[in-house]
């Protein structure tokens, strides 16, 4: 995917050698400086750490994921991450047959038939492990649990702990993520997939067992249906087909929902009388949570696209085969769409975002995110109505491809 020779194109004519000087470690701390100056000066430009184009305002976002003339791609650190075929980077059938496997489970009729009683219980069980405490890290103790065990569980994991399956993410997470490339186009830190590789490793030493089992005896369990449903009689899909897609699950729908919850506490932590409205009015959540994943996208800059065809977009010409990063997180604090996007606002004018992503590439389990985040915060407001942040401790967010806290460390009074 990486482009080692560019056309000269508008963009380019432009002085943004300051580009040159950009770092993995700039974009993971802290993107936002840089995505800004990106969104003034050049909303669609070549990033050379990246080894890719970048597409940083809301219009080029939509344009580029909505677009005939572009075809989903995964980027060069997903593809050596995951593998293929990953439901995010492939096309045309392989894709509608992927698509058509996770799909049906998550349509918002069928979710709704289980939702509370997967989630809710799970939120509940995490919370009689702190609440009398008085103190508590969310990020590890309530947020991140609540999302895997959720996920998890509907996938069939259940006898996967979830202290198991968060290594996992965090790990396929830093693989996927490992994306800086050097001038000959190469991974500058090929090591940095030796983690991801040992997880995958794991994933498949636990989940080859349950694979022969549903093949032989299907359950509800998503995965079983992933391998028999829209297959002849007597015939499954093959597991290393649907591996790529195991692993997007275990990580990106396992990351999304805890790190969007944990992000709206912390937006709400920073607007107090914002918390006390939510806490008293519970019918306020689902909008504390559309704002808190604006505000800090859970899937940051994790998607791409590929040109079909000579394409000219935002006034750069693109060859076809030319891939283009989504940054989702930036296009979110576009300010020609939101105003003073760095601040978290309850009551910002409820405008549609794109921390789901667009086009056919969106995600599919956006209604099973949401309940997810809704239950989960419902029940902490319930058991926990007085939560404080502990100052003591500051908040730290990071990621460039999936960002979130890394830890939120909440007191109350017993």
């Amino acid at each position: 995917m990486t482009i080692t020779e560019q056309p000269a194109t508008a963009t380019e004519q432009r002085d943004l050698s300051w580009l040159d000087e950009v770092t993995m470690t700039q974009l993971e701390r802290n993107p936002y400086p840089v995505y800004e100056r990106l969104r003034a000066e050049a909303p669609l430009a070549f990033v050379p750490v990246l080894g890719s184009y970048v597409a940083s305002t809301a219009e080029v976002c939509r344009e580029v994921a909505t677009s005939p003339d572009f075809d989903g791609v995964i980027t060069p650190a997903g593809g050596r991450t995951f593998g293929h075929p990953a439901i995010i980077g492939v096309n045309g059938e392989v894709h509608a047959d992927l698509r058509s496997m996770v799909e049906p489970g998550l349509q918002p009729v069928e979710v709704d038939r289980w939702v509370e009683d997967l989630v809710r219980p799970i939120a509940r069980n995490f919370l009689e492990h702190f609440e009398d405490d008085g103190r508590a890290e969310l990020v590890s103790q309530y947020c991140e649990p609540v999302s895997v065990r959720a996920l998890g569980d509907l996938l069939g994991l259940q006898d996967v702990s979830s202290d198991q399956l968060r290594d996992w993410f965090h790990k396929l997470n830093r693989s996927f993520t490992n994306a800086a490339m050097d001038d000959d186009g190469e991974f500058a830190n090929p090591e940095g997939f030796a983690e991801g590789d040992a997880a995958k490793a794991e994933i498949r030493a636990t989940v080859d067992p349950l694979i022969d089992r549903w093949i032989a005896e299907p359950d509800d369990s998503a995965i079983s249906h992933w391998l028999h449903d829209g297959m002849p009689p007597g015939q499954t899909r093959d597991r290393e087909y649907i591996y790529p897609t195991i692993y997007v699950y275990l990580l990106g729908a396992m990351q999304e929902p805890g790190h969007g919850m944990a992000s709206t506490l912390v937006g709400l932590f920073s607007r107090p009388e914002q918390m006390e409205e939510v806490v008293d009015d519970p019918t306020l959540i689902p909008r504390a949570i559309s704002e808190g994943m604006r505000w800090t996208s859970p899937i940051w800059s994790a998607t791409a696209r590929i040109s079909t065809r000579p394409v000219t977009v935002a006034g750069v010409d693109l060859p076809a085969g030319t891939p283009v990063i989504l940054s989702y997180g930036s296009a979110n604090h576009d300010t020609g769409v939101y105003e003073a996007p760095t601040a978290y606002d309850l009551h910002r004018p409820p405008l549609p975002h794109l921390a789901f992503g667009a086009g056919s590439h969106a995600c599919a389990g956006i209604y099973f995110a949401n309940h997810v985040m809704r239950i989960g915060l419902e029940e902490l407001f319930e058991s926990i109505p007085v939560l404080e942040r502990d100052t003591g401790a500051g908040v730290e967010f990071w990621g460039w491809g999936f960002r979130g806290p890394t830890s939120l460390h909440v007191t109350w009074e017993v």
